[in-house]
């Protein structure tokens, strides 16, 4: 190769790398500025407090469908823990004698957020949960050991202590 020639294949490769370098500052600059714009974005924190919510819905209805025949003050302890407003205090008025319940244990199948305002700290949420339940030894109830599906609504309201639930009820089957 001629000398000009090899200067030219220089010269080229020095462009290439200059153009290759000059990108890639742009590229980083550019995802930088993105990177900024995103962590600021009320979508993004909108976002989190909807995970944040629904994480808590989860939990507190799983609390408030579950229940220890043989060990009601724990099992009224999470009700509580669970609840706030006309729920909490309604709760706080149920009495129940150990070994007189049936047993529950809940798992959310489901659940969505159907509504959240954030400003004023209110949420809905609908959830799918299957309850095993196990009749207690002097259980008036007169269940069966088995499972049940359930569909639940809940309103949630956001405490000093996080979101607990304000009211719970059941959807009926078939939207009626």
């Amino acid at each position: 190769m001629t000398r000009t020639g090899r200067l030219l294949v220089e010269r080229r490769s020095r462009v290439v790398r200059g153009t290759a370098a000059v990108l890639a500052v742009l590229f980083c600059a550019v995802s930088a500025w993105s990177y900024g714009q995103a962590r600021g974005d009320d979508t993004l924190a909108h976002a989190t407090s909807r995970d944040e919510v629904l994480a808590d819905g989860k939990e507190h209805i799983v609390r408030l469908t579950s229940f220890d025949g043989e060990d009601p003050a724990a099992g009224r302890r999470q009700w509580l823990d669970a609840s706030t407003g006309p729920l909490h205090d309604e709760l706080k008025r149920v009495k129940v004698q150990k070994g007189t319940a049936d047993s529950a244990r809940a798992t959310v199948t489901d659940a969505a957020l159907t509504a959240l305002d954030t400003r004023a700290g209110t949420a809905e949420l609908i959830a799918t949960v299957r309850v095993e339940r196990t009749p207690g030894a002097g259980g008036t109830t007169g269940a069966t050991a088995g499972s049940q599906r359930k569909r639940l609504e809940a309103v949630l309201a956001r405490t000093p202590d996080g979101w607990k639930i304000q009211s719970l009820s059941a959807v009926p089957v078939g939207g009626a």
